[in-house]
């Protein structure tokens, strides 16, 4: 196989440096300092050069001097107002950021950052590297050609010469063919008065450029040919203005832009001094020495036993599957890796196929072989997304056992809401390593190819090194998370453990009714037609309701209804527009969003979920994520069956379609206000937990508390509203927006509010203390000790730290309130394994557990299933299970 191309990185840091500003509103040190440019550069630097992994980078910076435009045009950017006040001292900071990360930093007087990005672009496609512009800037696109694309970080889009196309109207090389007709007037590029972009490509499809158009202006009638004889000259200058210079005099060439190794001592200084905790804490450790030197591709009989023999005498080893999907009810065996060493690893091809490839062991004689190491509960093992390996060699009849950690979990218990959990990024941070992607071997787009197809050199140096990086890295991990004996216990004991619950799960699946998601599709087809008959008489035209633009043009300038957000492209149309819209009593934003809901249901779910039943077991297969959401919660993808909405009736008859096997029912067991209930055991507040004993409606009781009537006398819509109250103040929610949800003034609902907390007062002083906790240790804990970071607690932007105080009021009631769920997965998963009960959990959806249970003997194992939830937990109140069942989803809840 050729080798994979290099990749250059071109970083247009002044555009970073404004759009990090800007996205940041205000932060700064104890000092005073402004700092939120400079944090937002180094976020945005950490996670390009994570996602995309370069070979070569170049950061590139304009100067205050003039450019050779200005020259040419004196006015050129002159309508560019001076840098804003807090920004000034961050530019020095940001460029002393990029050094001490070990990335050549570049910026050549007389010139702009876009010359030298044009030049190391030019001269990097010359020299064969795989040249990346990381930029949002349009002007850019004129360099994007063969080798060389650009990527907006801040918007996660890529464009190659067919991007632009469909981005500017125009291929990369006219683009400065546009600008030149039309101006820019960020730059303040005149272009030719009267005509802007629309205009601007409808010439250069009929005239071909610039030259042409002026060629034949005396052709073109009225004020736009008037227009284009008066200002030739303009047009041509705008033309070279626009125009990026890519011959700049460089000190330095495409070679010699490796990165460095980034200053670790004078970085966490660094960090220290402007007080960027989070940074701190996720810098990377001294590099680890890792070599690809001593990965092994195993072919043969001998091979392979004395492998199972290193294996077996190493006391523990890290392995990993390499198949043909994402989807491991769908993936195919291609080979297996293991290690047991700091430097050795091997890989098992068993199913490469290509033309010249060698002769593979047989994968039945290779399973044999570690099929035993694999099962042997004795012998520990570490993986990364073990969940993923586990099903793929269960389906290849192999079952896994004695699984001691999975680097991946633990990666997130150590930093919850993160992110970069996947190994390459743990890779770079932990051992200072950058690994081979997967694109890298196999290509990405339609020249992609499967794993399989890949040769197994090439394939034993990425597979190998994944099993010897999860060998480091769990050394790494664990090592770290000692210092926590919570973490480390909510780890190997519950973590870890649900993994085989989550595995019985996903390869069980849930069965649905095609026939009844076919019908349910042509009623809800006719309902959005009604829907848009409707929005289109109430309009008084005929327009594209998936349209923002159509959409906006129709309220903002046809209904005349006044805007509430511009955007950079006209006028908002999003779901909050809409809501506040519809609320001031306009008709057209209210049947907008009922027929987006409906056609986003119907998309997502009613016409999906048949296309993803699978085709050997004739059910859906969810995957279920233990690493995504900050609070501990599961999460659920491919498809999504946790957003399935329960209040509307859509969401409900959605739920009538997912059914159980022929003779058997479904069971669904809900905690009751498990999220109050867990509350009052934190807070210690005797008035909750005696309402929680009483068994009385702890709705009813704290509408009654906070209005000062008797239970009997509260109304429903009253009920109605101390329900909102009592499940708002949990997350945190302000008078404002509780007088919004109920439709009340804010004063009432601040009175709502210092009520239930005159009733509540213990609940009020733990809440307080919470945060107070938080602002100290940086974090906050659930009942486990599950840690969640709160990076912006002691913010100096109002609004984020707000945001950490709602997060840090909600995650030890949220976050337990998953520890507790898990415990019951856990508990009942065991259970039925122990006693072989003909009992099956199939979806976990929240607070909420669903089952498939034998019909003539949902009584008996629904009394289990309760015991075992009901019982998980001592706490100061009842856990109090809900037990539905049914012949559907929709029944049953």
């Amino acid at each position: 196989m050729a080798e994979p191309r290099k990749r250059l990185l071109l970083i247009d840091g002044s555009g970073y440096i404004f759009r990090a500003f800007f996205a940041i509103p205000t932060l700064s040190n104890s000092q005073d300092l402004p700092t939120n440019a400079v944090y937002g550069v180094a976020t945005m630097l950490d996670k390009t050069l994570r996602d995309l992994q370069p070979d070569s980078v170049a950061v590139c910076f304009d100067t205050k001097e003039k450019t050779f435009r200005h020259e040419r045009y004196p006015e050129y950017k002159a309508n560019r107002p001076e840098p804003p006040e807090e920004l000034v001292p961050q530019f020095p900071l940001i460029h002393e950021l990029v050094e001490l990360r070990g990335l050549p930093c570049l910026a050549v007087p007389g010139y702009e950052a876009d010359d030298v990005i044009g030049t190391l672009a030019r001269q990097g496609a010359a020299h064969g590297f795989e040249v990346v512009l990381v930029s949002g800037d349009k002007d850019l696109m004129q360099l994007v050609g063969e080798n060389v694309t650009m990527y907006d970080p801040m918007k996660d889009i890529w464009y190659d010469h067919d991007g632009v196309v469909e981005r500017f109207g125009v291929e990369p090389g006219r683009v400065i063919e546009v600008l030149g007709l039309a101006g820019d007037s960020s730059d303040n590029i005149p272009g030719v008065p009267g005509v802007g972009p629309k205009t601007a490509l409808k010439l250069l499809k009929e005239y071909g450029d610039i030259a042409g158009v002026l060629a034949r202006a005396e052709e073109i009638k009225g004020k736009l040919g008037e227009r284009l004889r008066e200002n030739a000259g303009q047009a041509e200058l705008s033309r070279e203005l626009a125009t990026i210079h890519t011959e700049v005099p460089l000190d330095i060439g495409v070679a010699e832009l490796q990165p460095r190794p980034p200053d670790l001592e004078k970085l966490r200084e660094f960090y220290t001094r402007l007080e960027f905790r989070k940074l701190l804490d996720e810098l990377s450790g001294p590099a680890t020495n890792l070599s690809r030197d001593h990965y092994e591709t195993v072919l043969t009989g001998e091979a392979l036993a004395a492998m199972c023999e290193t294996l077996r005498r190493a006391g523990g080893f890290a392995f990993d599957t390499e198949t043909t999907s994402q989807f491991p009810m769908r993936a195919e065996l291609v080979g297996l890796s293991f290690c047991a060493d700091d430097e050795v690893a091997y890989y098992v091809p068993v199913a490469h196929s290509y033309l010249g490839v060698p002769k593979q062991l047989p994968v039945d004689e290779v399973l044999a072989a570690v099929g035993p190491l694999l099962s042997d509960p004795d012998l520990p093992k570490w993986a990364q997304n073990a969940k993923y390996d586990i099903i793929v060699l269960a389906r290849a009849g192999v079952t896994v056992r004695g699984l001691a950690g999975d680097t991946m979990i633990a990666d997130y218990l150590l930093a919850a809401g993160r992110g970069g959990h996947g190994l390459d990024a743990m890779a770079l941070r932990y051992l200072g390593h950058t690994t081979i992607k997967f694109d890298e071997v196999t290509g990405k787009g339609k020249s992609r190819k499967l794993f399989s197809e890949v040769d197994t050199e090439t394939a034993t140096q990425y597979a190998a090194e994944d099993a010897h990086v999860t060998w480091l890295l769990k050394k790494h991990l664990e090592t770290e998370m000692q210092a926590d004996p919570a973490t480390v216990a909510l780890y190997r004991d519950l973590e870890i453990m649900l993994i085989d619950v989550l595995v019985a799960m996903e390869r069980r699946g849930v069965a649905i009714d095609s026939a009844f998601f076919k019908q349910l599709s042509t009623e809800m087809d006719k309902r959005i037609q009604a829907v848009t008959a409707k929005i289109h008489e109430a309009a008084g035209t005929t327009f594209n309701l998936n349209s923002p633009s159509q959409i906006a043009e129709v309220l903002f300038e046809r209904l005349g209804i006044k805007p509430l957000r511009k955007t950079k492209k006209g006028f908002s149309t999003d779901a909050a527009v809409l809501e506040t819209l519809a609320e001031q009593g306009h008709e057209v934003p209210r049947l907008m969003l009922e027929y987006r809901s409906l056609a986003k249901l119907k998309g997502t779910y009613v016409d999906a979920l048949p296309r993803l039943v699978h085709p050997v077991t004739g059910r859906i297969h969810t995957s279920f994520n233990q690493t995504i959401a900050a609070t501990g919660r599961l999460s659920s993808s491919n498809p999504n069956l946790q957003n399935i909405p329960i209040r509307t009736e859509e969401g409900r008859r959605i739920r009538e379609g997912f059914i159980p096997a022929p003779g058997k029912v479904l069971l669904a067991a809900d905690y009751s206000q498990v999220e109050l209930r867990l509350a009052a055991h934190l807070s210690g507040d005797e008035t909750m937990i005696a309402a929680f004993h009483s068994g009385e409606d702890i709705h009813r009781r704290t509408a009654a508390e906070i209005l000062g009537v008797m239970p009997g006398l509260v109304s429903p819509q009253e009920r109605a509203m101390a329900k909102t109250v009592n499940f708002g103040v949990l997350y945190g929610m302000s008078a404002f927006r509780l007088a919004h949800d109920l439709a009340i003034s804010t004063k009432k609902a601040k009175a709502f509010i210092d009520n239930y907390f005159a009733r509540y007062p213990k609940l009020r002083a733990y809440l307080d203390g919470v945060i107070a906790e938080a602002r100290e240790r940086g974090f906050v804990q659930t009942i486990l000790g599950r840690k969640r970071p709160l990076p912006n607690i002691n913010s100096h932007d109002r609004q984020a730290q707000a945001g950490a105080e709602r997060a840090a009021i909600n995650t030890p009631v949220q976050g337990s309130a998953a520890d507790l769920i898990k415990l019951a997965m856990l508990a009942l998963h065991r259970r039925i394994e122990r006693e072989e009960l003909p009992l099956a959990m199939i979806l976990q959806v929240h607070d909420e557990l669903v089952f498939e249970v034998e019909e003539d003997a949902v009584d008996k194992y629904a009394a289990i299933v309760k015991a075992e939830m009901e019982g998980v937990m001592e706490l100061s109140v009842p856990l109090v299970v809900d037990i539905g069942t049914g012949r559907n989803w929709g029944e049953a809840h």
